[in-house]
């Protein structure tokens, strides 16, 4: 396994973040606990959840998941980074929600309490709420970490300005900030390219891309389409939507010699701004052949033919100024 620091920070992390939010609606909990084991053993020390993960409103099921794991001991709580989030509906009922201090304040009690754990090691603003000031929100991320209770903050689904904003009301107050961005980021989706991947370089945020494989578009799915398996609804409509890219993609690795899966997340770690896909293996077999990704090296004529394939996005104002 590769590590890097993430972001700024001196952190080290894997270059492969497990994410968890299957643990609990499509993978039992048994069958997470093996998958994280496993994950240790191949040097995985980064796991990603959020408290809504396991969407039963409130209740925090993958995270709970997640807690009893670390219970088992052995060394499981230490030897992980653990990431979860907060923003997402937790009831019904008013200050149950968002990025109010008094929500954060409750949901990373709830996060601790669930998780089996004395502290948050990264913890993440789901979205951007601009109804809450940054300076309340850094108020409340300097008590948290005053009290031992999280060590870094990170956001998701932040646009490049509300990353600059952040950072720079946390410069003010003499406060760390962001040190991490997760954004959904693939080959058929690279409009982080525009502007977030900039301000995450200029800031010094590593960016955590969730959904590498474009919800298993990316993941040789016509190829399992050929071999009988059913593809979900939603994946077919994104299939015949991008049909013409997704054949030359599947051609493409299948002249590398590559899986699909694997070239896609190749693709990803080549860039010096990413510090970790963020994968969610569903199976053994998936967690195992994420890792195929950190041998794979792309040669220039593979990135242009990519880069055909799947046009990017120029840094702004160029890609739509002079």
């Amino acid at each position: 396994m590769q590590y890097v620091n993430l972001g700024r920070t001196a952190l080290k992390v894997s270059r492969l973040c497990l994410g968890t939010m299957n643990f609990g609606p499509q993978t039992s909990e048994q069958d997470s606990y093996t998958i994280m084991d496993r994950a240790l053993e191949l040097g995985i020390n980064f796991f990603d959840t959020a408290n809504v993960y396991g969407w039963k409103k409130g209740e925090g099921v993958t995270e709970q998941i997640v807690g009893r794991w670390f219970a088992q001991g052995g060394g499981r709580r230490e030897k992980v980074v653990i990431a979860t989030k907060v923003y997402g509906d937790m009831g019904d009922w008013p200050n149950t929600a968002r990025l109010s201090k008094l929500h954060m304040r409750r949901a990373l009690d709830d996060s601790l309490r669930r998780l089996k754990t004395d502290f948050i090691d990264l913890y993440q603003f789901h979205h951007v709420w601009r109804e809450a000031t940054w300076d309340e929100i850094w108020e409340f991320c300097e008590w948290a970490e005053q009290q031992g209770k999280v060590l870094y903050f990170g956001s998701s689904n932040f646009a490049a300005w509300h990353i600059v904003q952040a950072n720079e009301a946390a410069r003010r107050r003499n406060f760390l900030g962001l040190i991490s961005e997760q954004s959904i980021y693939h080959l058929l989706n690279r409009n982080i390219e525009l502007e977030v991947i900039p301000a995450c370089q200029a800031y010094g945020v590593g960016i955590l891309p969730w959904s590498p494989l474009a919800g298993g578009l990316l993941g040789g799915v016509l190829q399992k389409i050929s071999a009988g398996r059913r593809a979900s609804e939603g994946v077919q409509k994104q299939l015949e939507q991008h049909r013409a890219k997704i054949e030359a993609w599947e051609n493409l690795c299948r002249e590398l010699g590559e899986q699909p899966a694997d070239v896609a997340l190749a693709w990803m770690l080549q860039n010096p701004a990413i510090t970790a896909p963020i994968i969610g293996p569903r199976t053994i077999e998936q967690l195992e052949g994420a890792l195929r990704a950190l041998e794979i090296k792309l040669s220039d004529e593979t990135n242009q033919r990519l880069n055909e394939i799947f046009p990017g996005r120029k840094t702004a104002p160029e890609d739509y100024a002079w």
